[in-house]
């Protein structure tokens, strides 16, 4: 097939490239030029395709003759105010899905979060499936404006052009430097992770990047998948603070060991949430603290992954699996200090 690709040069959109050119598939990547491209040069036969998701010109033009459009681009940072998530995470979707259905490609995968489902309201969750509601409130723009393309892409479904949504869960795995695993060992390199657990476990759904790639590499494919979003996980769900003890084992870090008390984290984070509101501060600094973030360590969120097992395929990489293959990345690129060096702890 001949498939484009946004977000590329991110961790996970690398990883569907990948996962692509195994199956056989032409890729080209819409990229920004300015983006390091430096993995994804490094591949032969990938196309670029340069531009953004607010030039609509870039858009027709890199999907041209293309069969199907994986979008993996995403405002996904902390940092921003309500109209640049619009923009980039709605507005972005709604111009390349435009541009995808006049150039003709006949299906849309769209990557969307657990988070759209996730609301200011209610304690843990465990094995929830795709039947779950959208909340009536979210805990930031990052949710609301995921939910909102999320039900835009599904709407769109029709006949001739195939829309599905996936929702892969805290990906993890070689090559991320930005997201949650970094940034947790980072602050346990420095000795600077408190627990957060309040003597409870907090279980979580993840997933490794190999089974997130091998979802969407099918989706462009399958059958009576039209109109639907998945949830996509590793095979089985992980307890937080274990597990966070067990990456500070591997690696030589502080586990989290120092208790802080939950309900004054809760208060700094609400008035966090409130000053964070004023866009001269929500444009130039992510918060240091949000009540999106506390909720992630301290919310048990595990997800049943029946239908995409169904659907799709099942996870073929388990956490054993998967974390040794990141060890042996991080070995490979200087060990745990050269990939934690861009991450502020």
């Amino acid at each position: 097939m001949r498939i484009l690709v946004t977000g590329a040069s991110g961790f996970l959109g690398s990883h569907v490239v990948d996962a692509h050119r195994r199956a056989g598939d032409h890729v080209r990547v819409l990229v920004r030029r300015g983006s390091d491209l430096r993995y994804l040069r490094s591949l032969p036969g990938v196309e670029f395709a340069y531009g953004d998701l607010r030039d609509a010109p870039s858009l027709r033009a890199a999907s041209d003759g293309v069969e199907a459009v994986h979008h993996s681009a995403a405002r996904v940072t902390d940092k921003g105010t309500r109209a640049q998530f619009l923009d980039e995470n709605v507005e972005g979707t709604r111009r390349l899905m435009a541009a995808a259905r006049a150039a003709g490609a006949r299906r849309f995968v769209f990557i969307s979060s657990p988070s759209a489902l996730m609301g200011i309201c209610g304690g843990d969750r465990l094995g929830i499936d795709e039947s779950e509601p959208y909340p009536r409130r979210f805990f930031n723009h990052y949710a609301q404006t995921k939910a909102a393309a999320e039900r835009m892409v599904l709407a769109a479904d029709r006949p001739e052009f195939t829309t599905v949504a996936l929702r892969p869960r805290a990906v993890w795995g070689p090559r991320d430097r930005f997201g949650f695993m970094p940034r947790l060992l980072a602050r346990m390199m420095a000795g600077t992770l408190p627990d957060l657990s309040g003597g409870r476990q907090v279980h979580a759904s993840l997933c490794h990047c190999d089974n997130a790639a091998a979802a969407s590499v099918i989706a462009t494919r399958a059958e009576r998948i039209g109109g639907k979003a998945y949830f996509i996980a590793d095979p089985e769900p992980v307890e937080i603070w274990t597990t966070l003890a067990d990456l500070a084992a591997r690696f030589g870090g502080t586990p989290p060991t120092q208790p802080v008390p939950l309900a004054v984290l809760r208060a700094a984070a609400l008035t966090t949430d409130m000053l964070w509101k004023l866009p001269p501060l929500a444009r130039r600094w992510p918060p240091p603290i949000s009540r999106y973030s506390l909720a992630l360590l301290t919310r048990s969120a595990t997800y049943d992954t029946s239908a995409a097992q169904r659907d799709l395929a099942a996870p073929a990489t388990d956490y054993e699996s998967g974390m040794t293959q990141l060890a042996q990345w991080i070995d490979s690129i200087g060990g745990i200090h050269q990939y934690i060096r861009h991450v502020a702890p």
